[in-house]
């Protein structure tokens, strides 16, 4: 038994080996977590430490379907691109998601300090120039709102009656297919 004990507690890189949690590795390549960063006079935001690193090949800032701006990966928006792509450009409603996302798309970088330049239409979009913002993590991507905005997200998600109803039909349980 003490062999399955010191076993369980040694840190390999390994997914597979006992005592590694194999979602390990998939949540390393997950955004996370909210954090407060500050946009500056010149329209840059500050990214959070451990988001940079996903960042590395490239990302895309676009609006969001809320009251937010979306941070993408460069392959996360080729998902998004592709399945915009796949639509039918004689629905209205898939030329108009169009328009949102790829019309206010534009390539980032992160400077050498941890920043990305959030363009001057986005900045209108939310309604700053400069000061703080939030960035949630939504995993494939991150979102930047105003503080205002994000207190009225996080409000709407603290009513636990509201949630009761809103979130009743989404089968979050283990799938039974293997």
């Amino acid at each position: 038994m003490w062999e399955e004990v010191v076993e369980s507690g040694r840190n390999e890189q390994d997914a597979g080996t006992p005592g590694v949690h194999p979602l390990k590795g998939i949540i390393a390549q997950m955004f996370l977590g909210q954090f407060q960063h500050n946009l500056d006079d010149k329209g840059r935001l500050m990214i959070p430490a451990r988001y940079r690193d996903l960042l590395a090949a490239g990302a895309y800032i676009t609006q969001g379907f809320d009251k937010c701006l979306m941070v993408m990966t460069d392959a996360y928006f080729k998902q998004v691109y592709d399945e915009l792509n796949n639509m039918n450009l004689a629905d209205p409603t898939a030329r108009m998601v169009r328009r949102l996302i790829l019309s206010n798309a534009y390539p980032v970088e992160v400077d050498k300090v941890g920043r990305i330049l959030v363009p001057q239409n986005l900045r209108g979009f939310l309604g700053v120039q400069n000061g703080e913002l939030t960035v949630a993590g939504q995993g494939e991507y991150f979102e930047v709102w105003t503080p205002a905005e994000w207190k009225t997200q996080m409000d709407k998600l603290q009513d636990v009656e509201a949630n009761e109803q809103r979130f009743a039909t989404l089968n979050l349980s283990k799938s039974n297919s293997v």
